[in-house]
């Protein structure tokens, strides 16, 4: 069974800015849909930002296998009760691609609890994205570095959580590093935060970029059932103890009571 996958995109700069309808006619997000669609263990759907609920309802995020996040100019449009939904999807085992400015959506920094700032400039300098992990499955197929000609710098402090593994590190012309791929879990939920995707370059057309990108659906991707009782805390009684014990103390629930710590 093919790997289900939405790739959700905020496209505003697509229908508002001509540099970016020209390079992606029908929006970044179909030409990342397209990419992962070419791949024959994948099924590639897109979501946007106006649709109602941005295109992601609990049933589709129900069927959703993994989710890939670009958002830059409208962080603040995305309701609040869908980033719920989204990041107890997360945690119930659904991956989570965040692409570039996703760093700062409600989702990403929801999900990291930090502020997910960095620094940045934009001048169309040439990023060298070098693979530090060559090892890793999203890395599989690339050699020792590949570049970008022109990119948004995103440098140095990038103040997220520690992550489970850094994949790539990016340089800049103007000397600045990024640790621009790296690994998360929440829950049961695996997540890859990817920095090349600038909308005025056509960095969703590189052939590298496309690799790290099926290759990372592939890795977020959690066959296992999802774990759909992962929010919830219910009382588990004296009675259902797997050993017997004797209820001792005060209690803030009468015996049997249900209720939550």
């Amino acid at each position: 069974m093919a790997i289900r996958v939405v790739v959700w995109g905020e496209n505003i700069h697509d229908r508002e800015n001509a540099t970016v309808r020209e390079l992606y006619p029908n929006g970044m997000h179909n030409a990342i849909a397209d990419a992962l669609n070419r791949q024959n263990d994948i099924e590639a759907t897109t979501a946007t930002l106006e649709q109602p609920g941005h295109g992601l309802s609990a049933e589709r995020l129900a069927e959703t296998d993994v989710l890939t996040w670009w958002g830059h100019k409208d962080h603040g449009g995305v309701d609040d009760a869908i980033v719920e939904q989204v990041v107890q999807r997360v945690w119930e085992g659904m991956g989570l691609l965040v692409l570039h400015s996703g760093h700062f959506s409600k989702v990403f920094k929801r999900l990291m609890g930090t502020p997910c700032s960095l620094t940045w400039r934009e001048a169309g300098e040439k990023e060298r994205v070098w693979v530090i992990n060559r090892n890793h499955p999203i890395a599989a197929g690339l050699g020792p570095y590949f570049e970008v000609p022109q990119s948004e710098m995103y440098g140095e402090p990038f103040t997220v959580p520690e992550p489970m593994e850094t994949v790539f590190i990016s340089w800049y012309d103007g000397g600045e590093v990024f640790r621009s791929g790296l690994t998360y879990q929440r829950g049961a939920g695996r997540i890859f935060y990817f920095a090349p995707g600038h909308e005025v370059y056509p960095i969703y057309n590189d052939p590298n970029v496309q690799t790290v990108l099926q290759n990372a659906v592939r890795w977020a991707h959690n066959p296992a059932a999802p774990w759909k009782d992962i929010a919830n805390a219910p009382n588990r009684p004296v009675g259902a103890a797997l050993e017997p014990i004797e209820e001792k103390g005060p209690s803030l629930h009468a015996p049997g009571e249900a209720g939550f710590r």
